[in-house]
């Protein structure tokens, strides 16, 4: 894991995951890759949002 402590949001109505490893984020790049988006801080991973969670369970 990137960090000891983790941040989880769900929003239900857009079935979207939101999974931060540090706050705030201070994102400056981001890769998408199906429906799971990266997102970094320099190289360091601070954050995932997982599309369609659900179906991914």
């Amino acid at each position: 894991m990137p960090s000891k402590r983790i941040w989880v949001d769900y929003d239900d109505e857009a079935d979207v995951l939101y999974i931060s490893f540090r706050k705030p984020q201070q994102v400056n790049d981001s890769i998408m890759e199906e429906d799971i988006i990266s997102h970094y801080h320099n190289k360091e991973l601070v954050g995932l949002t997982i599309l369609h969670a659900k179906s991914k369970g």
